[in-house]
């Protein structure tokens, strides 16, 4: 069954995207639950998240797809995410860190498949130099590159906020660099690393159903070995 029909049984009047190919933290939430209260605030009655992950090959590090579709769907059963205005959808396509022209072949996607609005992500055109290892392009070029880039017709771009977790709110907020010593960025690694150990993240981080998915896979691999 097509995305688009899909989207028919729900009846919306807005379709916003967002691709990750992580788990889904409290960070990633509160970028999806902000579009979609600005859309609401623009005069949207009834708008759709497509949580989109990628299906296809990424990192060999990374926790693989069937995990992550369990660890959604817990950020899904507490509610982190509106159960009834998500649609969650594979994504079928590898993660091919071929800059720019990915990140277009990433929205077009999107776009042919329904949503007319897509989250674009920070650093999403990220590319490294072979000899240096250095990124090739700023974090915000790739959203650059959308505003500019022929046959995104029909899709409005939504521009990647920095989210980091808040010590003093013991929640993940929008970074201020005017009150950076109150944020904690906890890197994927970093992540991995606690989930790994069987430690908990700070309150806030992550739901703690979808926690218990990411320690769970990891107890896996070490009774796998």
């Amino acid at each position: 069954m097509s995305l688009i029909l899909v989207f028919c049984f729900h009846f919306p009047d807005a379709v916003f995207a967002f691709q990750l190919r992580n788990p889904v933290h409290n960070g990633h939430a509160l970028l999806m639950q902000d579009t979609r209260r600005r859309l609401l605030e623009r005069g949207y009655k009834h708008p759709v998240l497509l949580l989109h992950p990628l299906g296809g090959w990424t990192k060999d590090d990374d926790v693989p797809l069937d995990w992550r579709m369990k660890q959604h769907a817990a950020v899904l059963e507490e509610e982190v995410l509106d159960p009834k205005s998500t649609i969650v959808a594979i994504f079928p396509s590898p993660m091919l860190y071929a800059g720019p022209t990915e990140v277009q072949w990433h929205c077009r996607a999107r776009m042919v498949a329904g949503a007319n609005f897509y989250i674009v992500g920070r650093d999403p055109a990220g590319m490294p130099h072979p000899e240096t290892k250095k990124d090739l392009y700023e974090p915000t070029h790739g959203g650059k590159v959308l505003t500019m880039a022929p046959g995104l017709t029909s899709v409005e771009i939504i521009p990647f906020r920095v989210a980091a977790y808040n010590k003093a709110k013991k929640a993940m907020d929008f970074y201020d660099p005017e009150r950076h010593n109150e944020f904690d960025f906890i890197s994927g690694t970093r992540m991995r690393k606690l989930a790994r150990e069987g430690e908990n993240p700070p309150d806030g981080f992550m739901a703690p159903k979808a926690w218990k998915i990411l320690t769970d896979y990891y107890a896996s691999l070490e009774k796998n070995n």
